[in-house]
């Protein structure tokens, strides 16, 4: 009996008849899976009656169950050291941020222009999000640091997904281009905390055009790169197809970025409340957010 995450770097000669012929596949829990490994890691636990199960098995998407033990668990030590009677949604929300981006870096010193940056930053993510029709709902968003993350713009997705289609990415490209367009918009400037979502915009786009067949110009082809490590060479390509797809690419990400600009220029006031209600609370839910848009729209 062997186990391992990696059977695609395995020497055949391990899987041939005789050997390790029978495979069994354990993937990752579902939404329904999760929900039931948290309630039997609870068993033992007092839970408060405003636990959710279900939006926290939503928000947990990628967790395997030793993960979601540890939620668990995290969750009962916060309890006791609040000197709390029972585990509340707060503290199960709290654990499982802990558990997915590390503690909070409580003695981070921060001054008040990098909060102010950071609150417009996650804003921009979330008012984006929450204008396009299709983007998962936004669950809450937060300016306390975690890891190596200032704060974070948390969204939960309605159902289980096993594809995606072209509008959610699409709409997936605007929200991480939000926090940038936001800081341009209210600092005229740019800084490196847009870092990682500008590489996940890239990645994304550059998957749509090359690996999805999500273009166009392109069309339905893949042009996957090469895997050095596991000697996978990249497919051969003319100097003509290389310039088409880096130009569909650059589209791709210019058109998100044209979005979710006249998203945020044109709701600048909301943007402007949900941020000063971030800076005064440091997190909001999805609830505030909503209150705060339907009083801008009537």
């Amino acid at each position: 009996v062997a186990a391992t995450n990696r059977q695609d770097i395995l020497d055949p000669a391990l899987l041939r008849p005789g050997r390790f012929d029978r495979q069994v596949m354990v993937p990752l829990p579902d939404v329904g899976g999760r929900e039931k490994i948290l309630k039997v890691h609870a068993r033992n636990i007092k839970i408060a009656e405003d636990v959710d199960w279900k939006t926290i098995a939503k928000g947990t998407p990628g967790f395997s169950g030793a993960q979601l033990a540890n939620m668990v668990n995290e969750a009962a030590l916060l309890m006791t050291r609040a000197g709390k009677s029972s585990v509340t949604m707060e503290t199960l929300e709290e654990a499982k941020d802990k558990v997915m981006m590390g503690a909070e870096r409580k003695s981070m010193i921060i001054t008040e222009h990098e909060k102010k940056i950071t609150a417009y930053h996650e804003t921009g993510h979330a008012l984006v999000a929450w204008m396009l029709p299709g983007s998962d709902p936004v669950h809450k968003v937060t300016i306390i640091p975690r890891g190596r993350a200032l704060g974070l713009t948390m969204q939960l997705p309605q159902e289980e997904r096993n594809s995606h289609d072209r509008t959610y990415l699409f709409n997936n490209l605007c929200t991480l281009l939000g926090g940038r367009i936001a800081e341009e918009i209210i600092f005229n400037e740019m800084t490196t905390g847009a870092g990682n979502d500008i590489e996940r915009v890239s990645d994304i786009a550059r998957k749509m055009v090359c690996e999805w067949g999500m273009s166009d110009a392109v069309g339905p082809m893949t042009f996957k790169p090469s895997d050095p490590l596991n000697g996978v060479p990249g497919q051969i390509m003319s100097e003509e197809t290389a310039l088409l797809i880096d130009h569909e690419v650059k589209q791709l990400v210019q058109r998100a970025y044209d979005t979710a600009k006249d998203i945020l220029t044109t709701h600048r006031d909301i943007m402007e409340d949900i941020t000063q209600t971030l800076l005064d609370k440091e997190t909001i839910n999805h609830e505030e957010i909503k209150q705060i848009v339907q009083r801008h729209q009537g």
